[in-house]
């Protein structure tokens, strides 16, 4: 469970990628969803009466820790190679998401054709709708900012909702709401014990947000899927199609004299000619994708036996 929620937490650093995506990926989508749902008034209930054995149960306590310190230590040790590999490596690395994020999109879209309710067409119809809204929000242009803790606690809310959809990075919603650069910069100071009373206040602002709009999100999803299953994973697939725009491996860059990832922008391409960077790239993308086809074979094998 470390190893997957470092992968989750190397996934929400980079805007653009969803830790979500990487949650269906690793198959514990659904388990995640569930167990955060269940922060509410039965779990207070339970603490209230010191019914501690029964209430870590009911949010499925062991999990959620174990996922909790992998994306920590993904969010923290990955985060400077990460930067070095999307500024250095862009292509390559673009390239592994791509197939990654293609790969947990083929695996979803079999699990909702395998649904036969006389559904399809609706189900259909919820994809494409949601992979049109992706694919028009990853390549839309950054907002305006404010500088208010009622603007940070809604940045939470929105992020982390975002962060929780496979397709949609939360890390990019925050980028484009303004936010990313105050929050990402924060983050970099508490690390060497650089903040002022300020940049905590604004953090501990943003962290109820996100635990806000986390929980409340999470019981709508839950809902969703314990009632509209195949239509839900429809739109989730829908989502994680529309988001390959975002990480499209051939790119160009659009700003000039910037020397920040945060800063940079870039615009999608297609190669002159398939020479040895664009044949590279071609394979890290088939690579990904049919290492995540053959693990996901591989453990439906092991279940069936």
């Amino acid at each position: 469970m470390l190893v997957r929620g470092f992968l989750m937490g190397s996934a929400d650093i980079v805007p653009g990628v969803s830790g979500g995506t990487v949650a269906l990926i690793v198959g514990i989508y659904e388990r995640l969803v569930t167990a955060i749902s269940r922060f509410d008034g039965e779990l207070l209930r339970l603490v209230a009466a010191r019914e501690v054995r029964a209430a870590a149960n009911r949010i499925d306590l062991r999990f959620l820790a174990f996922l909790g310190l992998g994306i920590a230590a993904g969010i923290g040790s990955l985060a400077t190679a990460m930067e070095y590999l999307l500024t250095e490596q862009r292509p390559y690395t673009l390239a592994v998401f791509f197939g990654l994020i293609l790969a947990s999109s083929i695996l979803v879209a079999r699990m909702v054709a395998a649904q036969q309710d006389g559904t399809q067409g609706i189900r259909l119809l919820l994809g494409v709708a949601a992979a049109a809204f992706a694919y028009w929000l990853v390549g839309h242009d950054k907002l305006g900012g404010m500088d208010s803790l009622p603007y940070y606690f809604a940045c939470g809310m929105l992020a982390i909702c975002a962060m929780i959809l496979p397709g949609i990075s939360g890390a990019y919603i925050l980028w484009m709401l303004g936010a990313y650069e105050t929050v990402t910069g924060i983050i970099k100071r508490a690390v060497h014990l650089e903040f002022t009373a300020r940049d905590a206040t604004i953090l501990v602002v943003f962290a109820a947000g996100c635990a806000v709009g986390l929980i409340g999100f999470a019981k709508v999803l839950q809902w969703l899927l314990a009632r509209a299953h195949a239509a839900t994973l429809a739109v989730l697939c829908g989502f994680m199609i529309g988001s390959l725009r975002k990480v499209w491996p051939f790119q160009i860059e659009t700003t000039t004299g910037v020397s920040e990832l945060k800063h940079k922008r870039f615009a999608n391409t297609m190669p002159a000619d398939f020479d040895s960077m664009a044949l590279t790239c071609l394979a890290l993308a088939a690579a990904a994708l049919v290492a995540v086809l053959v693990v996901e074979w591989w453990a439906a094998r092991r279940l069936k036996a």
